[in-house]
């Protein structure tokens, strides 16, 4: 009898300590998924579910290495190393990028988009006209003013999961958690004023 009730309580005890770990498995993602504001907008349907690039990956790494692992920004990056500001990017703290996706530089002509690749100064300008010195998540976008890193003012807009950026850009896909950064991705380049 007394072998049996130890056998019972190892096989309790062993069951316990596996099912521990399984659980806390289970209720890790839901934990960190409620911290912070989740991505909103119709484009975050296109980010990749898991792996390089998804919501998750994209929350451990700097802001422009994480874009450099979401198809949907290659010519933001490849810009971003044209101009050297890869390093800037990856070690500011606490910034705001409002990241154009592929499809808002394909709406510029090839032949100025080439004419302002090869001008490192010009290049510039307009990319660091995208990042803002401060967190700016979607509680902030309703009518919101924000200083870049260029000098300029970017304006927001909007409410919901609706909102516009200078009044021309739609954010397809906001509050992208990076590990130094919140990403809003952006139908259109802004220019600035």
């Amino acid at each position: 009898m007394n072998i049996s009730r130890t056998c019972g309580r190892r096989t309790a005890a062993a069951f316990a300590a596996v099912a521990l770990p399984l659980s806390l498995g289970v209720f890790a993602p839901q934990a960190w998924a409620g911290q912070g504001d989740e991505p909103f907008g119709s484009g975050c349907a296109a980010v990749p579910k898991q792996g390089a690039g998804s919501f998750t990956a994209m929350a451990g790494e700097p802001v422009a290495t994480a874009a450099s692992h979401n198809p949907a920004l290659s010519t933001l990056v490849s810009a971003a190393r044209q101009a050297g500001l890869v390093d800037t990017l990856n070690n500011a703290k606490d910034i705001t990028l409002f990241a154009p996706t592929n499809e808002a530089f394909a709406k510029i002509p090839k032949a100025d988009l080439d004419k302002v690749l090869a001008d490192k100064a010009k290049l510039t300008k307009i990319l660091t006209y995208h990042v803002v010195d401060r967190t700016v998540d979607k509680g902030d976008l309703a009518d919101g003013s924000f200083k870049t890193l260029e000098g300029g003012t970017l304006t927001t807009a909007g409410s919901g999961d609706s909102y516009k950026v200078d009044g021309a850009a739609t954010i397809v896909c906001g509050d992208v958690a990076t590990s130094n950064a919140t990403v809003h991705l952006i139908d259109t380049v802004l220019m600035p004023k």
